[in-house]
């Protein structure tokens, strides 16, 4: 019988109603909101992609070595979708999360919150240990 140990990660799903939506479309801003979070939240910066749309919208992806923060949105309709997947305990996600929704000044910000990886104790035997 398998005893649980516990989740790799958290993986916050935030979605950002009432954003300004100018800010959404605003790719440099946008980038230097979620590097900002990154930051803000302890998380150590690996990489980065992000794509403007045409007419508008942006989506993009900065890579942490914990895991990622992603953002894609929508001008038209002053929304944003956020994911910010974590492991470890250093980093914390939720300031991340509040950080980007204060960014695009979203009146409503609603954070799902899902335990990732819910896993058995180790498999040290495997590596030799």
């Amino acid at each position: 019988m398998n005893e649980r140990y516990g989740a790799l990660g958290t993986h916050l799903l935030v979605e950002l109603n009432g954003c300004n939506p100018s800010l959404l479309d605003d790719m440099p801003l946008l980038r230097r909101a979620l590097l900002r979070a990154a930051e803000e939240a302890g998380a150590t910066i690996v990489g980065e992609v992000f794509h403007k749309f045409s007419p508008i919208g942006v989506t993009g992806i900065v890579c942490i070595a914990e895991s990622h923060i992603s953002i894609h949105t929508w001008p038209e309709h002053a929304y944003a979708a956020v994911d910010i997947f974590t492991c470890g305990e250093d980093f914390k996600p939720r300031r991340a999360a509040n950080f980007i929704a204060e960014s695009l000044q979203s009146r409503q910000c609603d954070i799902t919150e899902v335990q990732r990886g819910g896993v058995s104790a180790p498999l040290s035997a495997a590596f030799g240990d």
